[in-house]
């Protein structure tokens, strides 16, 4: 079954910005998105802080409204104050002052629910009235969810918040932020639509007949050449928000990015909240837990930073609502935000100057001496991390639970195994995801758009991107301060092994490890175990 869109994308850009007369301005982006009502949902997530910042920081009198679900007892007001306290904000709060914040507002509500997003008719109708772009990067991430979760939050929620946005009388645009995997059972994909061997309302149906025992016997031949349920279920959700266009419901654009990473310039260069793909594995590398990282050396690795992202969502929406972006056929237009093809990363380039980065910003929290070796298959991986992780986890387990702490590390090495098994196929996988679309978007913008919401990248040299990404990783993961620096440096320092990574008999190992645990307090444990 398939819900079209197979065929090409006859997309095309408008007539080109005029430089000479925006020079002196302030740029097409910041003036097309000036003073408008913006809604934005995942506003908790990576990509929503760093939209939030970014529209308080760069686009004068900007309204945003979060739409923020209860959780763990906490309303959608007191989930937003701790939204704004993130380190994200620090840079906005020192140059425009406290007051800049009465620009964001909450509203509780959950994209899952078909009723009006959960919120009640006074303020769905208050807010449907003043809404006029919808940026939707609301999404379950996690690679093992049940087909019926991940339908219910990638593919129904899309379909909910769509809906809100036909019965918004002021939309001008809506930018649905997709992933460069919904086309990931290819090798190579270009910006355009593919079919999908499914279709919605078949498969919504499905799910309400059946139950999970029967959803999890039939979901290989659902998933069909799919590699999970979030692939799949966001694939589905794109073909939605092509219908709306088509339909002429809705003035949409599909943004695709691949692996998002730290920030390369803003807010603050290293900045992320994200603990997947790289920034996981050097959290955990910088502590000394994980020592052995499972990759192709030599395969091309998709990555992107955050402020790319966030540059690439406001500039589509921008240009969509100045009538700078159509397509003859009326299909959805997509821009893919990848690095693939146009600046490809491969960990050979990183590999002799990994620990180099981990040793200049050292952690005061560190459990051992880090030292990350890279190993080309999981099942290196395996017979390398029973050594070197998993059996000196069981002498750090039996020390904690001998002096009354809580013994987790095994528990966090099996975490991360089971990870790395359902990570598998993305870690020893090249893909060549094709931007020529968002090349040429760059191509087009101004010069003021090109300094203030920069989409091209190819000029990111990986190596100092990965030195930021540690610096990152050690202030924002692991929550070190700079002024800890010089303690972390002089700690490590002194357990600096005389060669090699560390002592030869995994006994020893252990007890070294012991050594450094007494230097720190119980409260260390549980933010190692945070990196699993």
């Amino acid at each position: 079954m398939s819900t079209g869109g197979g065929s090409r994308s006859n997309f095309a850009m408008n007539d080109s910005l005029d430089d000479d007369d925006i020079d002196e301005g302030p740029g097409f982006t910041k003036t097309e998105l000036q003073g408008k009502c913006i809604f934005i949902t995942g506003g908790s997530g990576f990509v929503g802080k760093a939209l939030t910042e970014k529209l308080l920081r760069s686009v004068p009198d900007v309204t945003i409204i979060l739409l923020i679900r209860p959780k763990r007892g906490k309303a959608a007001q007191e989930r937003l104050e701790e939204i704004l306290n993130d380190k994200v904000f620090e840079r906005v709060r020192m140059e425009k002052g406290e007051s800049v914040f009465s620009q964001v507002s909450a509203v509780e509500g959950n994209i899952e629910d078909v009723e009006m997003l959960g919120m009640n008719p006074s303020k769905y109708s208050e807010i449907c009235a003043k809404v006029q772009i919808v940026i939707h990067s609301a999404a379950t991430l996690d690679f093992a969810v049940p087909l019926r979760d991940a339908m219910t939050t990638n593919l129904i929620g899309t379909k909910n918040v769509l809906k809100f946005g036909q019965q918004c009388p002021k939309l001008v645009a809506l930018v649905h932020v997709s992933s460069a995997y919904v086309n990931s059972n290819l090798n190579a994909a270009e910006e355009r639509l593919y079919e999908v061997p499914a279709d919605s309302n078949w498969l919504i149906e499905l799910c309400s007949r059946s139950t999970d025992d029967q959803l999890e016997e039939m979901l290989p031949k659902i998933l069909n050449t799919h590699l999970n349920t979030y692939t799949f279920t966001k694939a589905l959700a794109e073909h939605e928000v092509n219908n709306s266009v088509i339909q002429r419901k809705s003035k949409a654009v599909i943004i695709r990015p691949s692996m998002i990473t730290c920030a390369w310039k803003e807010p603050v260069p290293g900045w992320t909240i994200s603990k997947n793909g790289p920034s996981g594995f050097l959290m955990g590398a910088s502590k000394g837990v994980v020592r052995r990282l499972p990759v192709n050396k030599n395969l091309i690795y998709d990555y992107v930073p955050i402020d790319i992202v966030v540059n690439m969502i406001l500039v589509s929406a921008a240009m969509i609502n100045g009538n700078k972006i159509t397509t003859e056929k009326e299909e959805v237009p997509i821009f893919h935000c990848t690095s693939s093809v146009s600046n490809p990363f491969r960990w050979t380039t990183v590999e002799k100057k990994i620990n180099l980065y981990l040793h200049k910003e050292p952690l005061k929290s560190a459990v051992w001496y880090p030292y990350l070796k890279l190993v080309p298959t999981l099942r290196h991986f395996s017979f390398s991390a029973l050594i070197i992780h998993m059996i000196p986890a069981y002498f750090l387990d039996l020390f904690l639970k001998m002096t009354g702490a809580k013994p987790r590390l095994v528990r966090l090495h099996t975490n991360v195994n089971k990870s790395l098994k359902l990570l598998e196929p993305f870690i020893f996988t090249e893909w060549h995801f094709h931007n020529d679309k968002a090349i040429g978007l760059s191509e087009r913008l101004d010069a003021a758009d090109k300094k203030e919401f920069p989409i091209d990248f190819r000029t990111l040299d990986w190596p100092n991107y990965f030195s930021t990404m540690v610096t990152g990783v050690r202030r924002y993961l692991n929550n070190e301060e700079p002024s800890t620096l010089k303690a972390a440096i002089f700690k490590d320092n002194i357990h600096e092994p005389q060669s090699g990574e560390a002592s030869p008999s995994v006994a020893g190992d252990a007890s070294q490890r012991v050594v450094w645990l007494k230097m720190e307090d119980k409260k260390l444990i549980d933010s190692v175990c945070e990196c699993g």
